[in-house]
């Protein structure tokens, strides 16, 4: 059974220097959250992972937090570039950060192998790309059956995978809906997991297509109303559209960015004591 926890309980658990990383979510239930908690408890070396960092990434990389990202696209959706990002690749600040680029094809099938315990995914994917030539992680192999040359990249087993969901009962089952991405197979793929909830329920109602993850797959749920703003979460509130426009300016300055992170992040740790 997924162990209820307080969320930071649950960072400083399942979250440590040097770790691998995935907070993982699609257009809606992005981990905000969890990842301002990472910040707060100022984990560092992270290598984090995701298909489509966006802002929270921009957070993460900007506060120290990250020496790697995985990763196949990365913007302030809908607005422009992630300045924090662009500042640690071109200038190392605060510190140097190290790259690894794929395709979102590449990526999905990444997760999908760890996921399911092999060891990498072979796809059509990379033609008529450079990317093979700037990511070791890219490999051409044959085919046995046929001799078609494809695309071999390794399976991604995060040692924490953490993904924010509408719901979860008291035994620790999780249920989401809306437009979802691989939150399923980051939980199934790394070592240990984490949900946030936007509330816990006494029993899941089933909905259709919703995505459910049983109490066994996961290691921990901590209830985070509120868990993904400013990005969504269907059913309970919408996208804070002027919270993205507003980062452009906080993100593309370091004192700002600094200012923001004494405030709002480790402020807000201040104001719970």
């Amino acid at each position: 059974m997924a162990r209820i926890l307080q969320l930071d309980e649950a960072i400083a658990e399942l979250v440590h220097d040097g770790d691998a990383v995935a907070l993982e979510g699609f257009t809606h239930l992005i981990p905000v959250a969890a990842g301002h908690e990472i910040i707060r408890q100022r984990r560092k070396d992270l290598t984090l992972i995701r298909m489509t960092p966006d802002i929270v990434y921009d957070q993460l990389i900007g506060a120290g937090c990250a020496r790697k990202l995985i990763f196949s696209w990365g913007g302030n959706p809908g607005v422009g570039s992630l300045h924090r990002f662009r500042d640690a690749i071109q200038n190392s600040w605060p510190v140097p950060l190290e790259i690894e680029e794929h395709s979102h094809a590449g990526m999905a099938n990444r997760y999908a192998a760890g996921a399911s315990g092999l060891p990498f995914a072979v796809l059509r994917g990379y033609a008529g790309t450079d990317l093979p030539e700037q990511t070791d992680t890219i490999k051409t192999i044959e085919c046995p059956f046929t001799g078609e040359r494809l695309a071999a990249v390794p399976a991604v087993n995060p040692d924490v995978g953490i993904i924010h969901a509408q719901q979860a009962d008291r035994a620790g089952s999780v249920q989401m809906w809306g437009i979802t991405g691989v939150q399923k197979e980051t939980v199934l793929a790394s070592a240990r997991s984490l949900v946030t909830v936007e509330e816990i329920v006494d029993e899941l109602t089933p909905r259709p297509g919703a995505v459910v993850l049983p109490q066994w797959v996961v290691t921990a749920v901590a209830e985070v109303p509120g868990g993904a703003v400013p990005s969504y979460a269907q059913g309970y509130y919408e996208r804070d559209n002027a919270y993205y426009q507003q980062w452009d300016l906080i993100g593309r300055d370091r004192e700002q960015f600094e200012s923001w992170l004494e405030t709002e992040v480790f402020g807000a740790e201040r104001s719970t004591r």
